[in-house]
C-alpha cells in the first residue's frame, strides 16, 4: 500500500489522489497539518526537506514532486490510458504537465496563496502580478481545448488531472475560468470519481 503525505488544500496533493482513485490503487493518506506549520517540523523535514506536499512512499522509494509521482504510478502500473506511450500523445502530456508546473502553477500560487490563505498578510503585488498574467494563460489553454475534448486528445490523462487541480484552486479565489472550451473540459474532469474524491470537504 502506498503512503501519501497530503494536505486537502494542496492542489499538488489532490492531483495524486485523483489518479490513485481512478486507478483503484491502495493508499493511505498521512495528513500534514500545513495550517499549523507541521510541514516545517523536524519530523516532516526528515521526510521531505522541501517542506511541501505531496510525498509518496512506496517501500524504500520516496518521491516528492506531484507530476513525478503521477508519472511513477503510471509507469509502475502500466496505466496506458493515463500516460499514453504513443509518442505524439505522450509529447502533449509532457508538454502540458510542464506548462502547468512552470507557467500556470506559479500564477495560481501568487493569487490563491496570497489572496485566500494569507489574506490581509498576503503580498498584494504578487496577487496583481498573477492576475495580470492569468488571462494570457487561460487564452492559451482555451485555444488548446477548442480542438480536442481533453488536453492531449480524446481521453483524459495525467496532464488533465494536473491542470484541473490548479483550475479548481483558482475557484477558491473566485477566478475559475468561464471560457467555453475550458468549462466543457473542466465539467468532464469534474465528473471523474477520482477527481471528486480528491476535493477538500470544505473548500
Amino acid at each position: 500500500m502506498y503512503q501519501l503525505y497530503h494536505y486537502p488544500l494542496s492542489q499538488h496533493a489532490r492531483r495524486v489522489v485523483s489518479l490513485l482513485e481512478e486507478a483503484g490503487l491502495d493508499y493511505e493518506l498521512i495528513s500534514v497539518r500545513m495550517h499549523e506549520g507541521e510541514h516545517m517540523s523536524e519530523s516532516y523535514l526528515a521526510v521531505n526537506p522541501n517542506h511541501k506536499v505531496p510525498t509518496l512512499l512506496d517501500a524504500e522509494i520516496k518521491i516528492h514532486e506531484s507530476n513525478a509521482i503521477l508519472r511513477y504510478l503510471c509507469s509502475k502500473h502500466s496505466l496506458e490510458s493515463w500516460y499514453p506511450s504513443n509518442l505524439p500523445t505522450r509529447a502533449l502530456v509532457e508538454e502540458w504537465l510542464d506548462w502547468n508546473q512552470c507557467r500556470l502553477g506559479p500564477v495560481v500560487v501568487d493569487i490563491v496563496l496570497n489572496q485566500v490563505f494569507l489574506a490581509d498578510k498576503g503580498d498584494t503585488r504578487a496577487i496583481a502580478k498573477g492576475k495580470e498574467v492569468l488571462p494570457e494563460l487561460m487564452s492559451i489553454l482555451e485555444d488548446a481545448l477548442k480542438s480536442r475534448p481533453f488536453i492531449a486528445g480524446d481521453r483524459p490523462t495525467i496532464a488533465d488531472l494536473s491542470l484541473a487541480s490548479n483550475v479548481f484552486h483558482l475557484g477558491l479565489a473566485d477566478l475559475k475560468p468561464d471560457a467555453p472550451a475550458i468549462s466543457a473540459w473542466y465539467d468532464s474532469i469534474s465528473a471523474l470519481k477520482g477527481f471528486r474524491a480528491s476535493l477538500p470537504a470544505s473548500p
